[in-house]
């Protein structure tokens, strides 16, 4: 580490190709600039530059190492702003792609977090398509279900379960299914996800998939909360999240059924391009997602 302000002298040489260009992006004399390479060149035992008249060029050796001091100056820069940005004051303007029913989870600690973090700017998409993060400009996004895009880290929050629920006015109609199978003789209200445009599997103890899509469809739709909606009205057995369907459970408007043959836990994660360092904006909503959003899971 002693040669290092003379590793910085020789980079910006190379990348200027002079001493007199390197001497202004450092505030120092082309001279020193000179000496700084000279003595690195002699600590080394290998020649670096080339020295001209008019200007400066790599050797064969000065090519190697440039590559790998670049790289090394590169991680250092890198480290410094990680640790100068870890101690700012978050701030600015965050966008977040989420679906259309991540409001029921989300604003309810909105309150905390604007108070904790009063010069952030949350702009919040709510949108049921899977959006493209980096091309759509976003900082971050929370999505449900299998992550499969290689360009974006991901940080899980906490779980959720799924549930089957209809209305006491249906079930009185229609009677109380008591094993998935019953499930045949009942009017069933699936969601169809509006990117891929298949229709959201039931998930049930020891029975597969393609079993469950057999079931009965009374009615499809591409809105969550259409899908309780339509519930709450007596059209039949809707599966979705508990956190969606709680204030109904609540008010008596939903009743669930098969609880204890439900089988597969829901999982919401939030994803941020991993070619971008975290802000200390983007690190503080990551945070407190993790610390709030279904803490009581």
């Amino acid at each position: 580490m002693d040669n290092l302000s003379g590793i910085v002298a020789f980079v910006q040489t190379a990348e200027a190709s002079s001493f007199v260009a390197a001497s202004q992006r450092l505030g120092v004399s082309p001279s020193a600039v000179g000496k700084s390479v000279a003595r690195l060149e002699q600590h080394l035992g290998v020649r670096l530059l080339q020295r001209s008249t008019r200007r400066v060029s790599l050797t064969d050796d000065g090519e190697r190492f440039y590559e790998r001091c670049r790289q090394i100056l590169d991680a250092l820069n890198e480290a410094e702003s990680m640790m100068l940005e870890a101690n700012a004051v978050p701030r600015g303007r965050l966008r977040v792609s989420l679906p259309t029913i991540g409001y029921r989870f989300l604003l309810p600690i909105l309150p905390a977090f604007s108070e904790r973090y009063p010069e952030i700017d949350l702009e919040l998409d709510f949108n049921d398509r899977i959006v493209d993060v980096i091309e759509g400009g976003f900082d971050a996004a929370i999505r449900s279900g299998n992550l499969a895009d290689s360009q974006l880290m991901a940080k899980r929050l906490g779980p959720f379960r799924f549930v089957l629920c209809a209305s006491p006015g249906y079930l009185q109609r229609r009677g109380v299914p008591l094993t998935p199978a019953d499930l045949a003789d009942h009017a069933c209200l699936r969601f169809r996800f509006p990117t891929s445009g298949k229709l959201q599997p039931w998930a049930f103890r020891g029975q597969s998939e393609e079993a469950a899509a057999r079931f009965p469809t009374a009615l499809t739709c591409n809105n969550m909360e259409a899908l309780r909606a339509a519930a709450e009205l007596g059209l039949g057995i809707g599966y979705m999240p508990d956190f969606l369907a709680r204030d109904a459970l609540r008010a008596g408007t939903l009743h669930s059924v098969l609880d204890d043959h439900l089988s597969d836990p829901g999982q919401f994660s939030v994803l941020w391009p991993s070619s971008r360092q975290l802000s200390p904006k983007l690190r503080a909503f990551v945070d407190f997602l993790s610390e709030h959003v279904f803490s009581d899971a």
